[in-house]
């Protein structure tokens, strides 16, 4: 038996399930838990921040773009303002994507929809301008749920989470209330163990990913992981591997480092050794994509689905 299916047993025997009446929907459930991890098996298209190659990142277009372009998933990032909402964001700041200055979190809701969070787009992208994308807005991840509920999976990361503590609550309490994880909706990723294992604590039922971020190590001595979370590549055992696995279905890495790369396909293996798959990021150009294709990794994260949705089909 699976995680998936051994939570939900341990949350409610069958016999408590049928006395209540309450079999159909724990079967329901438990089939679309066990269809969502079915899925995962399969290569998986994951929109990085919407079609962000195509639109400003994190907004409307983006979003509906990506799902014209076949993407399994549509990527989420996560901040909070200062009242608490969870907002669709990757900066900690507004700078680069708004014309707002400030960090997200000393900003209400009200100030930070005020933003026009697309014009920088056609400024740094003339070849792919749009007029509609001027005045695009920041959104909330209950706009983002309202408008697409258990149509499209969600893969949720949660930035900086230490600076939101209540961040795991408040995001794990909207996707119980709103069906997503029941229905086999959604993912969650982060740099951060302690986010993920804390998103675990709260509901074990959601597949988590542990992003990895490996670079040059400051000695100069090799590479090392951003967070610690594993030794460099090259030192990586299988129980590394397996310490993630307590947790999660899978890890995100970086491929390369300033054009060098910090992983290959023998990650990839040792990963699936130990029962993790494997979702690298950010994937733009489709040589790449081949290759890592090649590799046999089991999803990308991409500013362009419909380059990687040509090389899938």
């Amino acid at each position: 038996m699976n995680r998936t299916l051994m939570t939900i047993a341990t949350r409610l025997p069958l016999v408590t399930a049928l006395a209540l009446g309450l079999a159909a929907p724990l079967t329901a459930q438990a089939d679309a838990l066990e269809q969502q991890l079915a899925d995962l098996q399969d290569f998986q298209i994951i929109a990085h921040r919407g079609a962000s190659g195509h639109a400003p990142e994190h907004t409307w277009p983006a979003y509906e773009q990506a799902r014209e372009m076949g993407a399994d998933y549509l990527e989420l990032d996560l901040h909070m303002s200062a009242d608490g909402e969870l907002m669709v964001i990757h900066d900690t700041t507004l700078e680069r994507t708004t014309d707002g200055e400030g960090k997200v979190s000393e900003h209400p809701l009200e100030a930070l929809k005020a933003l026009d969070a697309g014009a920088w787009f056609n400024e740094a992208n003339p070849e792919r301008a749009q007029e509609a994308y001027n005045g695009a807005q920041l959104l909330t991840l209950d706009e983002v749920i309202d408008r697409y509920g258990t149509d499209v999976r969600y893969y949720i990361e949660t930035k900086s989470p230490e600076n939101y503590p209540e961040l795991q609550r408040a995001l794990v309490e909207t996707l119980e209330a709103e069906g997503l994880v029941d229905s086999g909706s959604v993912v969650i990723q982060s740099f951060s163990r302690d986010s993920l294992q804390q998103v675990q604590a709260l509901n074990a039922d959601i597949p988590l990913v542990q992003l990895v971020w490996y670079s040059p190590a400051e000695d100069g001595e090799g590479l090392t992981e951003w967070t610690g979370v594993t030794p460099a590549p090259a030192k990586i055992t299988d129980a590394d591997f397996q310490a993630i696995a307590e947790y999660a279905v899978g890890v995100g890495p970086n491929v390369v480092y300033d054009g060098e790369d910090v992983i290959d396909a023998g990650f990839v293996e040792q990963a699936h050794a130990n029962g993790l798959l494997v979702h690298p990021y950010t994937i733009n150009e489709p040589e790449q994509m081949q290759r890592l294709l090649d590799w046999g990794v089991d999803g990308m994260f991409t500013n362009f689905p419909d380059r990687l949705s040509e090389l899938v089909e």
